[in-house]
């Protein structure tokens, strides 16, 4: 094990030790993808980056540049030439992915490159965090939870600054604090953060690393799980919104608060002139339905008239029967009596509304001889 270490060390020391930096050895399960950064110095940043496969520097076979990609996926690789470091990807690990270099292209000249080591491991790794990829808002706090399971002291570093190995410091101006309240868990927080801290940190137990990304941008102006104060000021025709306090906001939350914003819009940029032609053809409707209700109307109260004149005719009824009686001889030897009977009947109705009166005149005549 000596000798293997003295021997990458020459050829670290040969090949430029002081031109790229990344991390040594990194713990990584079978069949999940890793980036691992690589920081070069400022002369190399029009350089073409490459990495590198195999043990031996002399022999190892380059498989993706930032000129050449892999067409079969397996690898990728992307040049922040603003912060100096080039990120390699590698996916779908297996126990044949073990020894990298992170390569500075050199024209005319002999290439420099650094070795890291990946141990794939068919379970969880010896050291690991839960996301390698983080997102922070400036002026705020982001914690990063290490899990580990070996021996050896706990780093927070930063690639190519310092470290903090204590319960307490400070990177590049940043405060730095770290515990361990949970069992195999090492938890950092970096507090205050500002644009400057965005880049390639690494947590690291005993000899294992992981390599974390942490980006740090303007936290967007809405509303908080928490918020402590909403001043609003307006200046001529603009108005400003701040928010403070603290919270996470999820991505349906900005979704929501996105859609409210808009409708917003669409209310203020609302035109009254889309609802005239509605409101003329709504009292088109109305008029014509009136128009039809007043003929229906006249039609009706026609008839009532007419059976109310109807109703109100005299009727007169006569009748005269002549009627011949031949009455017995009385004793006292008197003649026969004709007799005439006549009746005469006069009605007369009226109807006023819902009242029905008929009135009846009877007369009768009788004539007895």
């Amino acid at each position: 094990m000596a000798a293997h270490l003295i021997v990458l060390l020459l050829f670290s020391v040969l090949k430029g030790v002081h031109s790229i930096t990344t991390v040594s050895k990194v713990s990584v399960e079978a069949g999940k993808s890793i980036s691992i950064p690589c920081l070069y110095e400022s002369q190399y940043i029009d350089h073409v980056k490459y990495l590198c496969k195999g043990y031996i520097w002399g022999s190892c076979r380059y498989v993706v540049k930032t000129n050449k990609p892999d067409p079969s996926g397996k690898y990728s690789i992307s040049d922040d030439k603003n912060q100096k470091i080039f990120t390699v990807t590698i996916n779908k690990l297996t126990d044949k992915n073990t020894d990298y270099w992170c390569v500075v292209e050199i024209d005319n000249g002999k290439d420099y490159g650094q070795y890291f080591q990946l141990l794939v491991i068919s379970g969880t790794p010896n050291v690991y965090v839960d996301h390698q990829r983080i997102t922070g808002y400036t002026g705020e706090s982001i914690t990063i939870r290490c899990h580990h399971s070996n021996s050896g002291e706990m780093k927070w570093c930063r690639l190519g600054r310092n470290c903090v190995t204590g319960s307490s410091g400070s990177i590049d101006g940043t405060t730095v604090t770290a515990y361990m309240r949970e069992p195999n868990v090492f938890t950092v927080t970096m507090s205050g953060l500002q644009s400057e801290d965005s880049g390639w940190y690494w947590c690291a137990k005993g000899d294992i690393q992981i390599p974390v990304y942490l980006n740090v941008t303007e936290k967007p102006i809405t509303s908080t799980t928490t918020a402590a104060t909403t001043p609003t000021t307006t200046t001529g025709s603009s108005t400003t919104h701040t928010v403070t306090g603290s919270g996470t906001i999820t991505t349906m939350e900005q979704w929501n608060i996105s859609t409210v914003e808009e409708n917003k819009e669409h209310r203020s940029s609302f035109d009254p002139k889309i609802l005239i032609i509605p409101l003329s053809v709504l009292s088109l409707i109305v008029i014509v339905m009136l128009f039809i209700w007043f003929i229906l109307r006249h039609k009706q109260n026609k008839a009532e008239s007419s059976a109310t004149a109807m109703a109100g005719d005299e009727v007169t009824h006569s009748e005269v029967r002549p009627k011949k009686k031949r009455s017995p001889k009385s004793s006292f030897g008197e003649s026969d009596v004709e007799i005439i009977y006549s009746s005469v009947v006069v009605r007369k109705c009226t109807e006023r509304g819902d009242r029905k009166t008929t009135e009846v005149t009877y007369s009768t005549l009788a004539e007895m001889f």
